[in-house]
C-alpha cells in the first residue's frame, strides 16, 4: 500500500497531540495494553482519558500538558500506510517541528476555533511553505466550544484562508472537528455539522494525491558509503551506497560523479533484496560502475546531461533556532545530502514578518525568525533549488563548536560574488 507521512503543526494547546490519539483510537489502531497504561497516567494526572498522552510520552510533557519532542506514530487503514509527527506548537521548540515537517507529505495545522490562527501557528504555516509540504489541511478543532457553530466555522476558515493562500502552498483543505469527542475525525459528525459535506481528516488522508509529488525526472545519488567487502567471495566488489533523491536510474545508463566530473556506466544495481535493474527514489541502493573511480562520501552520481548545481555561493532562506543571534560573518557547519562542509554567512537580505508576511531590513536573525541570507561554502556543494528537489535543496546549520543544530535552510539559487550578488536561479 501506498505510504504517507504527515505533521500536525499549529500553536500550544490547539489539539494536535489528542487529534493524533483520537485518530488511532478511532482506527482501532492501539493495542489494549497500551490503552491500559493512558488509562493509568491520565488518573494520575488527574484526568479522564487523555488521548494526547498516545504521544506526548515524556514525563516533562504530562506534567506541563505540552508537548516537547517529535513523537512518531504507524498505523494503517485498508486504503493506505501512515507514519505520524506529532509537533510541538510551542515556540521554544519550532527546531523540533520543523524536523517533524521536513519529510512530511502532508501537514494538519489545528486552529482552535474560539481564536483563530495565532502568531505561532502562522509561523508554522509559513514554515510548512518553505519546507515545500505539498498538501496542507487546516483543521479548524475545538467546534464543540462554539456550539457546532457554521457561523464561527466559517469566520475562522475565512480569516485563515485569507493568511494561507499567500504562501505557496498549492493544496488546502479546511476541515471542522473536535478532537475531544470525535467529530469529523473518522466519522461524519451529520448530527451536530448537518451544515458540513465535506470529506472526513481520515477520508482525505486516505484519498489526497501524492504519487506525483516526488520527482522522477532528476537522477541524484548522493554517496553515503563505498562498500569494500573483506570477504573472498566479494574480493573485487565496489558499490556506492545512498539513498536516492529524485530521477530514476537503470543499468546501463551513463553517469558522471560530482564534484570530479568522471564519467562512468552502470553495470549493476543493488538493493537490499538483491539485483536489480532500475531504481527509484526514496529506493536505498548501492551502485556498482564499469570504472574504479575516486569517489568518497559527500560526491554525487547524476546523468551527464542532466547535472544539479554545483556552487559555492548559495542564495537561501533560513529559520534560525539558536538563542545566539545569527549575525553575517558567523562561520558554522552545512550539512547538505551526506556532505558536511563549513560555512560562512555573507550577508542578510531580509527578515519576513510571519504576520504580515512582509520583508524586514535586518542586520541579523533572533531564535526563530526567517530571513533570507547569502552563503559562502568552502567547499563546492550540489543543489538544487528547493522548489524542485527537497532532498538536494535542503541544508542545515550546525555550530562546530558545541555540535548543536542552529538553522534549517532552503536554497533559492545561487549568486555572482563578483557582480555584488545577483541571484542566478
Amino acid at each position: 500500500m501506498e505510504l504517507l507521512t504527515f505533521a500536525t503543526a499549529g500553536s500550544v494547546d490547539d489539539g494536535k497531540s489528542t487529534l493524533i490519539g483520537r485518530l488511532l483510537y478511532d482506527c482501532k489502531a492501539i493495542a489494549e495494553d497500551q490503552l491500559d497504561g493512558v488509562e493509568r497516567a491520565s488518573r494520575r494526572y488527574g484526568d479522564a482519558v487523555n488521548l494526547a498522552l498516545l504521544t506526548d510520552g515524556l514525563r516533562a510533557e504530562r506534567e506541563q500538558g505540552i508537548t516537547i519532542d517529535v513523537a512518531y506514530r504507524y498505523f494503517a487503514t485498508p486504503r493506505r500506510k501512515f507514519i505520524i509527527a506529532d509537533s510541538p506548537g510551542h515556540t521554544q521548540y519550532t527546531r523540533n517541528m520543523v524536523c517533524g515537517a521536513s519529510v512530511a507529505d502532508l501537514a494538519v495545522v489545528l486552529v482552535d476555533a474560539r481564536c483563530g490562527m495565532t502568531e505561532q501557528s502562522r509561523r508554522h504555516a509559513f514554515l510548512l511553505a518553505l519546507l515545500g509540504v505539498p498538501h496542507l489541511v487546516l483543521a479548524v478543532n475545538k467546534m464543540d466550544l462554539v456550539g457546532y457553530s457554521e457561523a464561527a466555522f466559517k469566520r475562522v476558515r475565512d480569516a485563515c484562508t485569507d493568511f494561507v493562500t499567500r504562501l505557496p502552498i498549492s493544496d488546502l483543505t479546511v476541515v471542522p472537528i473536535s478532537a475531544l469527542h470525535g467529530d469529523n475525525i473518522v466519522q461524519r459528525s451529520d448530527p451536530r455539522m448537518p451544515w458540513y459535506d465535506g470529506p472526513t481528516l481520515l477520508g482525505h488522508l486516505e484519498q489526497v494525491h501524492i504519487a506525483s509529488d516526488r520527482n522522477l525526472i532528476d537522477a541524484r545519488l548522493p554517496v553515503q558509503y563505498v562498500l569494500r567487502p573483506r570477504s573472498d567471495a566479494f574480493h573485487d566488489y565496489r558499490g556506492y551506497a545512498g539513498q536516492l533523491t529524485g530521477g530514476v536510474l537503470r543499468t546501463g545508463d551513463d553517469v558522471v560523479v560530482l564534484p570530479s566530473g568522471l564519467s562512468s556506466r552502470i553495470v549493476a544495481i543493488d538493493t537490499p533484496d538483491g539485483p536489480a535493474d532500475e531504481a527509484f527514489c526514496p529506493m536505498s541502493v548501492a551502485l556498482r560502475l564499469a570504472d574504479d573511480l575516486d569517489i568518497a562520501r559527500g560526491d554525487m552520481i547524476c546523468r551527464p546531461g542532466n547535472r544539479p548545481m554545483v556552487a559555492r555561493d548559495l542564495d537561501a532562506m533560513l529559520c534560525w533556532m539558536d538563542d545566539a543571534s545569527l549575525t553575517p560573518g558567523a562561520k558554522l557547519l552545512m550539512k547538505h545530502t551526506s556532505r558536511c562542509v563549513p560555512v560562512i554567512v555573507r550577508k542578510i537580505d531580509y527578515r519576513i514578518d510571519v504576520n504580515t508576511l512582509h520583508r524586514q531590513q535586518a542586520s541579523g536573525l533572533n531564535l526563530n525568525e526567517i530571513g533570507r541570507v547569502q552563503l559562502r561554502t568552502t567547499r563546492p556543494v550540489m543543489c538544487d533549488p528547493y522548489l524542485r528537489n527537497r532532498a538536494t535543496g535542503g541544508f542545515i546549520l550546525i555550530d562546530h563548536l558545541s555540535n548543536r543544530t542552529v538553522a534549517g535552510g532552503t536554497i533559492n539559487g545561487t549568486f555572482d560574488s563578483s557582480s555584488g550578488g545577483a541571484v542566478e536561479r
